[in-house]
């Protein structure tokens, strides 16, 4: 059975001033779990959300976090965000020199693991772990920022990883999730490409009628594409 398709918020354009009340918002407005950003400034070139800041939104939301680690060490800070709140915690390929040990040392500390690949890191390169994860997450911008423009050409990449999760017989079981420049001119292309789980930030703050608004919008545009492409 396919994963149902699901709506998250990227907290990037949020207030940070206000992050207690912005997650209470994104919950309201029907979203089904939170991502946070999490950047290093070295692995990308930004700097966010520290395991403290996530801990203190953690007591306004009853909804999921996962926490999306862009980060040259996850193995170093993995334990600090799963005390936060995070049960789910992504790492990138491309930062993990044991890949298959650091999805071991996630669950071991009590959270579901999920592996995320850049736009140019292709899916051959998750197949080998994909027994110990929940998720997998294509990128469809690089990584680093908000606000940028969908890459149309990862699409194929998310076909060929629904096809690989599928061909494992792993479809009841791992969302497939893309993350970069979702809005509601791009998400039926990632939907109909096999993603289930769609991550979006500034479509979801700069929506004229409101947040509960967009996510209703991108959860309907999203489940038409898939019912088309089935």
């Amino acid at each position: 059975m396919a994963r149902p398709i699901q709506i998250a918020p990227s907290v990037l354009p949020a207030d940070f001033a206000r992050l207690g009340d912005e997650v209470a918002a994104l919950e309201e407005a029907g979203c089904d779990l939170i991502q946070w950003d999490v950047m290093d400034g070295n692995f990308v070139p930004n700097l966010t959300f520290g395991p403290d800041v996530i801990a203190a939104a953690r007591r306004h939301t009853s909804l999921p976090f996962e926490a999306h680690l862009m980060v040259t060490d996850p193995d170093l800070m993995a334990a600090r965000y799963i005390e936060a709140g995070c049960s789910r915690l992504i790492v990138h390929v491309e930062a993990c020199q044991h890949l298959h040990r650091t999805l071991q040392n996630i669950a071991s500390l009590g959270a579901t693991a999920a592996v995320a690949l850049n736009p140019s890191t292709p899916v051959a390169e998750v197949a080998n772990v994909l027994d110990l994860v929940d998720l997998v997450l294509v990128m469809t911008v690089n990584p680093g920022f908000g606000g940028q423009a969908y890459i149309a050409t990862m699409e194929p990449k998310i076909a060929e990883m629904r096809a690989m999760i599928d061909g494992a017989g792993l479809s009841d079981s791992i969302d497939l999730e893309v993350d970069g420049g979702i809005s509601a001119s791009t998400v039926a292309g990632a939907a109909g490409a096999g993603a289930n789980l769609l991550i979006a930030g500034s479509a979801l703050y700069r929506h004229p009628d409101g947040l509960a608004a967009a996510v209703t919008e991108l959860r309907q545009l999203a489940t038409e594409a898939r019912v088309t492409d089935a």
